[in-house]
């Protein structure tokens, strides 16, 4: 049912003029009732109706597609010339330019042309959007520690996989390579992928390249003379190198009889006139030297025991300065740092040093930049400065952690700054020339473990891999990347100072232990057995004296605040008379 009313209105009363004034009110239509139609309708009793004085808004959600972006490459080669010009001539070019130069369009199009550029000119000139408005740089010094994540790369696997190892481009800070593996005890899933993936860090829709490999890889690194060519450790103990000009497959891989019997935990480039020399260390006990021109088998071994006929060291760490070409570190996972010789002639020269005091296994090592006599380590919830000059125990050290430290590195731009990952995904930033007791910045960057760290060329980024695949690229504040004012004669006066420190305790020891030595020899039938009960004995009595004089500085701390606390109190009045008392002997008189 349709129900329509039609009124009708005068011609004359359309368009009339507006009148912008008060006037009386006038009724334009008055439509009246149907009283049929009231029949059709229900009254509905009560009647609510909400109303609201604001207007009604309504609230969406949307997710923007994320940008990707592909690298394309294009060749230009010079065309659009008529059949009858050949661009090699030099003289059949210019004559055909001046021809063309000569015409009236030409011209027309130039004028044209001109006058558009001239504006834009213009434009550019009125509003420098290069210009410099503070050109003077701020004091790094007044700069708070910070740092902001830039970029984080996923890893595009289904299975996540930890990421055990980065390696930054070169040639520049906008790549960098990392290795995936799975580092639990027999926890690889099948179907678990085993490539590991170069990262442009402006597009973390996907790797830029994946590198296909047979088994796992826990370390890949870039050769710095080459950047086109990395070498990988694979988990099953083999070397591979990829060239990334020949695709994503690995040129060479040793072979199984040749290569180690345990993982390879890290591979490192000495400084080589071909650079075509890797170390790989491994945790069956030995290091390699290889020509990767030719992974056929090692170039030299070295098997990482004390002793011929101990039991070899598992190697985890790996750490080479090319302003010592003859020695290399390795980090064991006894907890030992060894030295070892590239130019031994014999196997008892091949480990000339090695340091001790790790209580677990070394999972960082790396040699200071700046002062290579120094070094540090990262094991047992504790990092440790060591130094050449000083055997005997580190000259520097940590509070213990919480929770266990993964990895660790220096800063590339600042003698003074290192970093260390630990299990809990906190990054914490180290400058022993700011405070030595506590990190000068702790930053959360996940809630899962980290596992490896490094820090690029230029001190401003790093790159940090966790647990479940994730790389996030962090940018530190100019304060933590940039050298300040005196910082290497800061940095190496308290190096000498501890280094000073540690020789004179060292030559204290050596002083107790020949004394102690001497007594055991003189006592009447003295031999081996009466020298270690001496010794014991010695040992009681030195922490005996240790606790008698804890005991009396307590007592001496105890009696001189007695005694201050004595002289702060007030000095003591009389006792004043109780109310009921005065009133009592008021009654009473």
């Amino acid at each position: 049912m349709e129900i329509t009313h039609v009124y009708t209105k005068k011609r004359s009363e359309f368009g009339r003029q507006c009148i912008f004034s008060d006037r009386n009110a006038e009724v334009v239509a008055d439509i009246p009732p149907i009283p049929q139609l009231r029949d059709d309708f229900i009254d509905r009793n009560p009647c609510d109706l909400a109303l609201q004085c604001s207007s009604d808004y309504s609230e969406h959600e949307i997710n923007t597609e994320r940008f990707e972006s592909e690298n394309r490459g294009i060749n230009h080669t010079e065309g659009g010339w008529p059949k009858d010009v050949n661009p090699a001539e030099v003289e059949q070019t210019i004559r055909f330019r001046k021809k063309v130069e000569k015409d009236e369009q030409y011209i027309q199009t130039i004028m044209t042309l001109g006058k558009e550029m001239e504006r834009v000119i213009k434009v550019n000139n009125a509003v420098d959007i290069y210009e410099e408005y503070f050109e003077e740089k701020a004091d790094p010094l007044s700069d708070t520690p910070s740092a902001k994540t830039v970029n984080i790369l996923r890893d595009p696997k289904d299975i996540k996989r930890s990421i055990s190892h980065i390696s930054w481009y070169p040639d520049g800070a906008q790549k960098l390579a990392a290795a995936y593996s799975i580092l639990d005890f027999q926890k690889i899933l099948p179907g678990m992928s085993p490539e590991s993936h170069i990262w442009d860090i402006s597009n973390p829709n996907h790797p830029e390249m994946s590198l296909k490999s047979s088994s796992p890889m826990l370390c890949l690194e870039y050769n710095p003379k080459d950047p086109h060519l990395l070498n990988g450790g694979y988990y099953n103990g083999q070397l591979a190198s990829f060239d990334t000009r020949k695709g994503s497959y690995p040129t060479d891989v040793t072979p199984v009889e040749w290569s180690h019997k345990d993982p390879i935990h890290k591979v490192i480039y000495p400084s080589s006139k071909t650079g075509t020399d890797v170390f790989s260390v491994s945790t069956d006990g030995s290091v390699f030297l290889w020509d990767i021109r030719r992974l056929v088998e090692p170039v030299e071994t070295w098997p990482l025991q004390l002793k011929e006929g101990e039991t070899k060291l598992g190697g985890i760490a790996l750490e080479f300065e090319s302003t010592m070409p003859t020695k290399f570190m390795v980090g064991t996972e006894q907890g030992q740092i060894l030295v070892c010789n590239r130019k031994a002639k014999t196997p008892q020269d091949k480990i000339t040093a090695s340091f001790s005091g790790c209580l677990g296994p070394v999972y960082a090592l790396q040699r200071n930049p700046f002062y290579p006599k120094q070094f540090m380590s990262v094991s047992d919830w504790m990092v440790r400065l060591w130094s050449d000059d000083a055997k005997e125990s580190a000259i520097m050290w940590t509070q213990y952690y919480n929770v266990e430290l993964t990895d660790g590195c220096w800063s590339p731009t600042r003698p003074g700054v290192f970093f260390t990952t630990k299990m809990d995904g906190t990054v914490d930033i180290w400058d022993i020339g700011f405070k030595q007791n506590s990190p000068a910045l702790s930053i959360q960057v996940c809630d899962d473990p980290l596992y490896s760290i490094r820090a690029h060329n230029s001190g401003s980024l790093i790159g940090v891999g966790s647990k479940q695949g994730d790389l996030t690229i962090l940018e530190l504040s100019s304060g933590l990347s940039s050298l300040q004012r005196n910082e290497k004669v800061l940095i190496n006066a308290i190096f000498e100072r501890e280094v000073k420190r540690e020789k004179i305790l060292e030559a204290k020891h050596r002083e107790m232990r020949l004394k102690m030595k001497q007594q055991a020899t003189s006592q009447p039938g003295g031999g081996g057995g009466g020298g270690g009960e001496n010794e014991e004995d010695l040992v009681d009595q030195a922490d005996k004296d240790f606790w008698y004089s804890i005991k009396q500085d307590k007592a001496d701390l105890d009696a001189k605040e007695k005694k201050r606390a004595d002289a702060s109190q007030p000095k003591s009045q009389p006792t004043p008379i109780p109310e009921e008392t005065a009133t009592g002997s008021n009654t009473t008189t």
